[in-house]
């Protein structure tokens, strides 16, 4: 069996060809890549509004271990941190009662649901909600939801809360 490791060359050509095609690669994903740092993310239809921009103003600027991330969207209402991303959104439509718990952190109130590879946090109580996207590789997940505290308290809390 041939070793694949070793190459000889056909001719001058095969050489320039391979060479060719190696630049071509590189010209084309060397932009592509410099794209995918941006997160994608899209706010929730409606979210620009005072509240929500309120909220773009006061996103924390490190979440946990996770520094801030751009976005591939010009809006104040989203934001990332971290790889994975970490994703707040503003402008959700606020929860209704659920069975699903209810953390009381810091003042703020979140209903937290697993997914299957994170947890998404929303704050109750407040309208227009927040939404808070944390992937499973951030180990305990609510720990981070301080850093959202000054985000979520410019808007005010309403009479739903953790009981």
């Amino acid at each position: 069996m041939k070793d694949p490791c070793s190459c000889t060359p056909k001719s001058r050509g095969s050489r320039f060809t391979l060479v060719a095609r190696l630049g071509i690669l590189a010209a084309v994903a060397l932009p592509l890549a410099a794209c995918t740092s941006a997160v994608k993310v899209a706010p929730f239809e409606g979210a620009e509004t005072e509240a929500c921009h309120a909220v773009g103003a006061r996103w924390p600027s490190q979440v946990g271990p996770a520094q801030w991330r751009e976005t591939a969207v010009e809006s104040v209402t989203v934001a990332a941190w971290g790889d994975p991303a970490i994703i707040a959104r503003c402008g959700a439509v606020p929860p209704g009662p659920t069975t699903l718990p209810c953390l009381d952190i810091g003042g703020v109130d979140w209903i937290m649901d697993e997914l299957d590879d994170g947890y998404v946090f929303t704050t109750y109580g407040r309208s227009p909600a927040i939404e808070v996207l944390v992937p499973d590789a951030y180990e305990t997940a609510p720990l981070l939801l301080p850093a959202f505290a000054a985000a979520a308290e410019t808007i005010e809390q309403g009479p739903n809360r953790c009981s």
